[in-house]
């Protein structure tokens, strides 16, 4: 046997229905707050990510899957998808054509890091973005739209943690105070904080290694380094964000791990996931449009990773449909007639199985139920004689006949009686 890939995995029937609760979840809060889909490509140019990622990250430095094409050309499998939802934004003048460009984006990524529980080499995003909107509004609007979501999937405790890393004014006075605060250090921080000493100082508040925990404890906060019209900007934030009445914490160490982070920054945190405990994290990155080729506009957005959203949802079962109706044949008589049945019930919208290995009336019925079936509809030739067909409800046992003319209608009022209950 030929094994998956290292890093990837399939995602199995039994599974498919919590991926499909927590897809559907997030294209419905998206619609209520106005984005629009955007499918971009699973290949782009490498310099896009290159150049927009940035070169200083761990994405570009170690985990892209870059490769040269039959063309001669480097194209790498998209370890993120805003750098892919800018070009598409730039490229097809999606400023000309949408009002506010509020877009979203469902799909796999690929990073080539080490394989640990909710984190794949192969993994899926939601990726939540929108351009030209500097007001620091939309800030907290997409923050209570993270957390939103993650409330609508059931997901406790959700922490929401936020930061602003400044921009271009007064980042550098930052960074200058960490080099400074650094000084006696840096031969104790690890090798990548040392590169990142090289690179983006800044990123070494994101480090994850334990042992340069108490010296980054002690390091300088980018909030007390901020420029009058960034501070003045992350205070406007966090007054929307009382007004939506929503909890949140400070916190110095949240830069993420992008190069093109400006202002606001933000994570919702999970503690039953363990060490990487982000259910998604997001902020605005205002340079990074006129960086890509297209103009000067502001840029926010935030992204979840389904895998993470999955095991973090709530023990519960999630309820799986069973078919909306099993049609059993007696007899090869009734099986060619239960053909032509199947065929219009579901070109009527019902979902509907049938037995395709001729067993028993009796094994039809069981199998109906392990399906969990809402309805069986029993065909053979007493029925074909009098042109009926018999019903029989799965969840109680009554059954009854009906003319044949007249089961689709039965049928489709049944099931949307049944739908109508439910919601």
């Amino acid at each position: 046997m030929i094994p998956a890939v290292k890093g990837t995995r399939d995602i199995l029937p039994r599974e498919v229905s919590y991926w499909q609760h927590v897809e559907n979840t997030a294209r419905s809060v998206c619609e209520r707050y106005g984005y629009v889909e955007l499918r971009t490509p699973l290949i782009e140019r490498e310099e896009l990510f290159t150049k927009g990622t940035g070169v200083s990250t761990d994405i570009v430095q170690k985990e892209m899957y870059t490769f040269i094409d039959k063309g001669s050309e480097r194209v790498t499998l998209r370890p993120e998808a805003t750098p892919g939802m800018v070009r598409a934004f730039v490229e097809h003048g999606l400023e000309q054509t949408l009002v506010i460009p509020k877009l979203y984006c469902l799909g796999p990524m690929f990073r080539y890091e080490r394989p640990q529980k909710g984190r794949y080499r192969q993994f899926h995003q939601l990726n939540v973005e929108v351009f030209g909107v500097k007001d620091p509004a939309i800030d907290a609007e997409l923050i209570e739209m993270a957390s939103r979501l993650i409330q609508e999937l059931g997901i406790e405790p959700a922490d929401l943690i936020i930061n602003s890393v400044g921009c271009p004014t007064c980042r550098p006075v930052f960074s200058k105070a960490l080099m400074v605060a650094l000084r006696d250090d840096v031969e104790n921080l690890c090798g990548d904080c040392q590169r990142r000493m090289q690179t983006n100082p800044l990123r070494i508040l994101d480090c994850k290694n334990p042992s340069d925990q108490t010296i980054i404890d002690r390091l300088p906060h980018p909030v007390d380094f901020l420029c009058g019209a960034c501070l003045e900007h992350f205070e406007a934030v966090k007054h929307c964000l009382h007004t939506y009445d929503l909890s949140y914490r400070v916190s110095h160490r949240l830069v993420r791990g992008l190069d093109y982070y400006t202002r606001t920054t933000f994570e919702i945190l999970n503690s039953s996931l363990g060490a990487q405990n982000a259910l998604l994290g997001g902020g605005r990155y205002d340079g990074l449009i006129k960086l890509l080729g297209g103009p000067s506009r502001a840029g926010i957005g935030f992204a979840a990773g389904l895998e993470r959203l999955v095991l973090a949802l709530p023990g519960k079962e999630i309820d799986v449909e069973g078919p909306d109706v099993f049609v059993v044949a007696i007899g090869d008589e009734a099986r060619e007639a239960t053909l032509v049945l199947v065929r219009d019930l579901r070109q009527a919208g019902l979902r509907v199985q049938i037995d395709y290995d001729g067993r028993t009336v009796k094994s039809q019925m069981k199998r109906a139920d392990r399906l969990r079936a809402r309805k069986a509809v029993i065909l053979g030739s007493d029925e074909l004689a009098r042109n009926e067909v018999r019903i029989r409800d799965m969840t109680n046992g009554d059954q009854f006949s009906i003319p044949r003319e007249q089961v689709i209608k039965a049928l489709c009022e049944s099931r949307e009686s049944v739908g109508g209950t439910d919601s």
